[in-house]
């Protein structure tokens, strides 16, 4: 158990918080190693994720040349594991630590009798303009911005008690992805009947199309300056306020309430105490995630086939709520079996190799988006549109296997990632401490 966590408990037993002392970024001592590593473990899977559908340009190809890039046997095979055990379950398993660190950090702050709503809301102002610099001057698809704007809804439950932060879970992650979806099928065929419903839809569907195009000629562009342009117009006119983005902060904030949840029970802080719940999770999770994301994956090889309409079917309204148990129970499993082998010696050793990268969470992401435009976009290598998936995911797993020794070497010698530095400055107002002097310690924080 860490520190935060101890001091939490004192608290509650002694019945009132210790003196209020000055709230400082967590110290390399109170980290929890097996989050640190868990959270580089899901950095690399959201990056394959970024890099097979968004960085790689495949999400804006029309669909016969993207199909035709996954159609020989290792591609399909690739395509076929990435939907299985990738596609959405790292991004859910991100959100969830970022409710767990949020959780840890209320723990602290109510340790040392401070109020965190003003700490935390300049914590996620700080991000919130992290991510925008990163829309604007790097790339479309950010998702600090997101959990900023899901993290200012997180600190209305921070008092909630389980039952209710459960019952918001329900709500976010099941009930409100089936009523936009029942929405978007059943609402313009109420409005305007079937038939002028069918034509809407086929002309949002050719000007998404044209959008998109228009994108990835950008981002073929041999002009560093033509490719960002047209990153920072596809944000303003085909993302800015898509539905798409708004449910996923709906859903971040869902997948929030479960890292929250873990985090008031010490899931991941003290996991021997909780090895039952794990074993739990690996039960219920593999079969919620069996379940639910194997219907999906057949239905969607059922529309690839011909067989189901979306836009015809009725039933499949029900799809995106499936989907959604589905990439929770498979995030699950992923904890539970993280956490489990984490507590024996051999796996340990190989495992908390990821901590420094986690630890530099912030910065590997950003860089992540950084080394991928120079890879893809035209003025870079030009590999926009043109890798099949194995090889897309080859490339990815070779860049993130230079950040490990990249993130060790850098914290042997700082404090903090330097993104991570910056977003501390930023939150508290002042220089943090940055390099570390003999014996590991941080020099002082300038005032």
């Amino acid at each position: 158990m860490n520190e935060a966590s101890q001091a939490s408990d004192a608290a509650r037993t002694t019945g009132g918080p210790f003196p209020k002392v000055p709230i400082l970024p967590v110290d390399v001592s109170e980290r929890v190693v097996l989050v640190d590593a868990l959270r580089g473990f899901a950095l690399c899977g959201v990056f394959i994720s970024n890099s097979l559908a968004w960085f790689s340009g495949r999400n804006f190809l029309p669909r016969e040349q993207a199909q035709a890039l996954a159609a020989p046997p290792l591609e399909a095979a690739t395509q076929a594991v990435y939907d299985l055990l990738v596609s959405q379950k790292f991004f859910t398993l991100f959100a969830f630590l970022f409710g767990l660190g949020f959780s840890i950090q209320l723990a602290r702050a109510e340790a040392r009798g401070q109020r965190i709503v003003p700490l935390y809301s300049r914590r996620l102002l700080a991000l919130l303009a992290i991510g925008l610099m990163h829309i604007f001057g790097v790339w479309v698809g950010d998702a600090l911005s997101v959990y900023a704007l899901a993290g200012f809804a997180l600190l209305l439950f921070r008092q909630r008690s389980d039952r209710t932060v459960l019952a918001w879970v329900l709500v976010l992650l099941v009930a409100v992805p089936l009523v936009v979806s029942a929405l978007r099928h059943f609402g313009p065929i109420l409005l305007y009947g079937a038939e002028a419903a069918a034509e809407a839809a086929k002309a949002r569907e050719a000007h998404v199309a044209q959008l998109r195009a228009r994108f990835l000629e950008g981002l073929s562009s041999t002009s560093f300056w033509t490719s960002q342009k047209e990153n920072a117009r596809f944000f303003l006119t085909a993302m800015l306020l898509q539905v798409n983005r708004l449910l996923w902060v709906v859903e971040s904030l869902g997948r929030f309430l479960l890292g929250l949840l873990a985090g008031r029970h010490l899931l991941l802080q003290d996991v021997e105490r909780n090895r039952p719940w794990h074993r739990r999770l690996l039960v219920w999770g593999l079969l919620l995630g069996v379940l639910g994301h194997g219907t999906s994956l057949v239905v969607q090889r059922l529309g690839t086939a011909g067989l189901v309409d979306p836009a015809k079917d009725d039933w499949m309204v029900v799809l995106p709520a499936i989907q959604e148990v589905g990439y929770v129970g498979l995030a699950a499993v992923y904890v539970a079996a993280f956490a489990l082998l984490f507590q024996r010696g051999r796996w340990r050793r190989w495992m908390q190799v990821l901590a420094p990268v986690g630890r530099m969470a912030l910065t590997n992401y950003l860089l992540e988006s950084v080394v991928s435009i120079c890879l893809y976009d035209g003025w870079g290598l030009g590999l926009v549109g043109r890798l099949p998936p194995s090889h897309c995911v080859a490339l990815t797993l070779a860049v993130f296997a230079l950040q490990v020794p990249f993130s060790h070497w850098w914290l042997s010698r700082f404090r903090f990632g330097p993104a991570e530095w910056l977003w501390r400055t930023l939150t508290y107002g002042r220089l943090q401490p940055m390099r570390l002097v003999r014996g590991g310690a941080a020099e002082p924080a300038v005032r």
